[in-house]
C-alpha cells in the first residue's frame, strides 16, 4: 500500500510538471522567444519511472532489509526469552541452590555451635576428668586393687585421758557395774590414766558387680588385753577385733551381711545398714549406761523396699551372764543358807579350744573372770524401721534368747553329785525395743532407744544379770530394762554439744524357802554394814585387793549416768579432720534395800580427748 501511495505520488508529480511545461510553451510560442529544448516527456516519464523503479528497488531493499533485521529481532527476541526462560531456570535453580547453601549453611552453623558445645563440654569434662585424676593421684578417696576399692575411712589416731574421783582399776572404759559402793576402800582414792588404746585402724573393700556390690570389713583396736599387758613400761596392749564382716548387696535392696558386727538391737542412723549405727557422741568406749548394744556374731538378712521402710532379721552368737545369787537365813543345823551349787551352765575357756581362761578357779582366785555358757541355740532378732527426711528415723525390734542348764536334784553341800535323776533345764526370754531419733530443730537432735524384757540385760551397756538361781537349781530369769536418752546441740559446723541420760535396772526376784530366801534382792538381806569401810584384803597380792563393806550385800537394782560434753572440730576437709573434746559423767549405782541400809555409790568421771581421722 505505501508503493501504491508512492506510485500515485510520482505519476501526480509528473503530470503536474508535464501540464506546467506546456503552459510554459504556449507562452513561450506567444512572446516567441527561443527556448532551449528540454526532454521530452516520455524520456521524463522514463526518467521518473526508472527513478521509482530505483526507490521501488531501494525501498524494497529497504524493507527486505527490514524485514531481514526483524526476523533477526524477532530471533534475537525469541534467543532473548529463551535466555531469559534458561535465566529464569537458572535463576530459579540458583535460587533453590541458594535456599538449599542457606538451609546447609544454618545447619553447618547449627553444627559448629553445637561442636563449639560439644567442644566445650568435652573440654570441661576432660579438665574435670583431669581434676579427679589428679585428685584421685594426689588425694584418693580410695584405692583400687585388682579391681575393688580399699578405704581406710573410720580409723583414727586418739590420744586419751580419764580422771575418776573414785577408783574403779580401768582405763578409759568404764566398768558401770563396778563403780564403787559407798565404804569400799577404793571409794576414798581418785585414779588418773592416759590412753591411746582407743587409736582405731578400718578397712573396707568393696567390689561392684552388674546386679551386686560386694563388701568386706575390717576394725580394730586397742582395747584388748594380753597375758603380760601392762602399765609399767612398754604398756604392751593388743589388737582387739571389733568388726569383721562380708556382705552382699542387691541392686533390688536385698543385703547378706554374717561375721562379727553390731547387734540387729543396735540403733542405726540410716535404715538398717552396716557402719551407720547411731552411737552416743562418748569419750567413754563404754558408751552410756543405758545403751542398748553388742558386738559379736551374727548372720543377717535385711531388705531395702526403697520407701523408707526396712525390715531384717538376724541369728547372733548367745553368751549367758553369770547367774547371781544371794540367800538370807540359817539352815537346820545353825549353818547359813547358799544358793543352789547343783548346777552346770558353762565352764571358764580352754586354750585348746581358743578361748580365755584367765582368772579361773585354780589360778589368781576361786571366781572366774570369763566364762563360757554352753548355748543350746543363737539369739534371734527381728526388726522393723521407718525413716523420712525431715520427719525422723524409728525402730522397733524384738529378741528371743534361749537359756539351759543341767541339774543335779540329788547333790548335796558335802557329797559329788551321782548323777542321779540329773536333767537338762531350758528356759526361754526375750524382749521388745525401739529407738526414735529426730531432727527436732535446726540445731538439736533428739533421741530415744530402750529394750524390756526377760533375760535381756546383757544387752544393756551396765552388763546387769540376767538371770538368778532358784532354790532347785533351775534357773529364773531377771526382768530387765534399758533406756537412753541423748540430745545433741549443733552449737557451729565445728561445735557439738551432747546429753545423754540413761540407766540400766534388774529387777527383784528371790524365792522363799523353809530356811530363808535365795535369789536375786531380798529385802531379807543383810545390808546394815553399807558405808563402813574396812581393811583391804591380802590375796592375790598386798597393797592390790580393795574390800567392799561387809553385810552390805543386796545386788545391783539400777545404774544410772548422766554425761555432758562436746566435740570440736579444729579442721574438717580433704585432710581429714582433726577434733577435740572434754566430758564429763556422773554416775549413780543403786542396790536393792535389804535389812538395815541400802547400797549405793557414786562417781565423777572426767576424759579428754584428742582425734585425728584420717579422710
Amino acid at each position: 500500500m505505501q508503493l501504491k501511495a508512492l506510485a500515485g505520488l510520482v505519476l501526480a508529480s509528473a503530470l503536474v510538471a508535464g501540464h506546467a511545461q506546456t503552459a510554459t510553451t504556449t507562452k513561450a510560442h506567444r512572446t516567441k522567444k527561443a527556448v532551449p529544448a528540454k526532454p521530452s516527456v516520455e524520456s521524463q516519464i522514463e526518467s521518473l519511472r526508472q527513478e521509482m523503479n530505483s526507490q521501488i528497488q531501494s525501498l524494497k531493499q529497504q524493507l527486505s532489509d527490514r524485514d531481514a533485521q526483524l526476523q533477526q529481532a524477532q530471533t534475537a527476541a525469541s534467543q532473548a526469552q529463551a535466555a531469559a526462560v534458561q535465566a529464569q531456570q537458572a535463576a530459579q535453580s540458583q535460587q533453590a541452590a541458594v535456599t538449599d547453601n542457606t538451609q546447609a549453611v544454618n545447619s553447618l552453623q547449627s553444627s559448629v555451635a553445637d561442636l563449639k558445645t560439644n567442644s566445650q563440654s568435652i573440654v570441661s569434662t576432660v579438665q574435670d576428668q583431669q581434676a579427679q585424676v589428679k585428685k584421685q593421684i594426689e588425694h584418693p578417696d580410695v584405692l583400687h586393687f585388682k579391681g575393688i576399692t580399699l578405704s581406710p575411712t573410720g580409723s583414727f589416731i586418739e590420744a586419751a585421758t580419764v580422771y575418776r574421783n573414785r577408783a574403779t582399776g580401768s582405763d578409759i572404759n568404764t566398768p558401770f557395774s563396778a563403780i564403787p559402793l559407798e565404804g569400799s576402800d577404793n571409794a576414798a582414792m581418785s585414779e588418773f590414766f592416759g590412753s591411746g588404746r582407743q587409736s582405731r585402724l578400718a578397712l573396707l573393700a568393696e567390689g561392684k558387680l552388674t546386679d551386686w556390690t560386694l563388701r568386706g570389713y575390717y576394725e580394730m583396736d586397742w582395747l584388748g588385753t594380753g597375758v603380760t599387758s601392762n602399765n609399767n613400761e612398754s604398756n604392751s596392749y593388743v589388737l582387739r577385733q571389733r568388726q569383721l564382716w562380708a556382705q552382699a548387696e542387691s541392686q533390688s535392696g536385698w543385703i547378706f551381711t554374717a561375721g562379727q558386727q553390731w547387734s540387729l538391737a543396735t540403733q542405726n542412723r540410716t535404715g538398717i545398714v552396716n557402719r551407720t549405727e547411731l552411737l552416743p557422741q562418748t569419750i567413754d568406749p563404754a558408751y552410756n549406761a543405758g545403751f542398748v548394744w553388742e558386738r559379736q556374731y551374727g548372720a543377717r538378712i535385711v531388705k531395702n523396699f526403697h520407701n523408707g521402710l526396712w525390715a531384717g532379721i538376724s541369728v547372733e552368737n548367745p553368751q549367758s551372764l553369770t547367774p547371781s545369787c544371794q540367800a538370807t537365813g540359817t539352815t537346820s543345823s545353825g549353818s547359813a543358807l547358799a544358793c543352789a551349787n547343783n548346777y552346770l551352765i558353762g565352764s571358764t575357756g580352754t586354750g585348746g579350744g581358743l578361748y580365755n581362761g584367765a582368772g579361773g578357779p585354780g589360778a589368781t582366785s576361786s571366781s572366774p573372770l570369763t566364762t563360757y555358757s554352753y548355748n543350746l541355740a543363737p539369739d534371734l532378732f527381728a526388726k522393723v524401721v521407718y525413716e523420712k527426711p525431715g520427719f525422723g528415723h524409728y525402730e522397733v525390734f524384738g529378741v528371743t534368747r534361749f537359756f539351759r542348764n543341767r541339774v543335779y536334784p540329788d547333790a548335796t553341800s558335802t557329797t559329788v553329785p551321782t548323777g542321779t535323776g540329773a536333767y537338762n533345764d531350758a528356759t526361754v526370754g526375750g524382749g521388745i525395743g525401739g529407738s526414735a531419733y529426730v531432727p527436732a530443730t535446726k540445731y538439736f537432735d533428739l533421741g530415744l532407744s530402750g529394750l524390756w524384757g526377760d533375760g535381756v540385760n546383757r544387752y544393756g551397756g551396765t552388763q546387769l544379770p540376767d538371770m538368778t538361781i532358784r532354790p532347785d537349781g533351775q534357773l529364773a530369769l531377771l526382768h530387765g530394762f534399758s533406756a537412753l536418752s541423748t540430745a545433741v546441740f549443733h552449737a557451729s559446723p565445728r561445735l557439738d554439744v551432747y546429753f545423754n541420760y540413761g540407766g540400766d535396772y534388774a529387777s527383784r526376784t528371790y524365792f522363799p524357802t523353809q530356811n530363808g530366801t535365795v535369789g536375786y534382792g531380798s529385802p531379807f538381806i543383810k545390808d546394815s554394814g553399807c558405808g563402813i569401810e574396812l581393811a583391804p584384803g591380802t590375796a592375790p597380792q598386798v597393797g592390790y585387793q580393795p574390800t567392799a563393806p561387809a553385810n552390805c550385800g543386796s545386788p545391783s537394782k539400777d545404774v544410772q549416768e548422766f554425761t555432758l560434753g562436746y566435740w570440736y572440730d579444729f579442721y574438717k576437709g580433704d585432710r581429714g579432720r582433726f577434733r577435740q573434746g572434754i566430758q564429763y559423767s556422773y554416775f549413780e549405782r543403786y542396790g536393792w534395800s535389804g535389812v538395815g541400809g541400802t547400797p549405793k555409790g557414786n562417781d565423777n568421771v572426767f576424759e579428754t580427748s584428742f582425734r585425728y581421722y584420717m579422710p
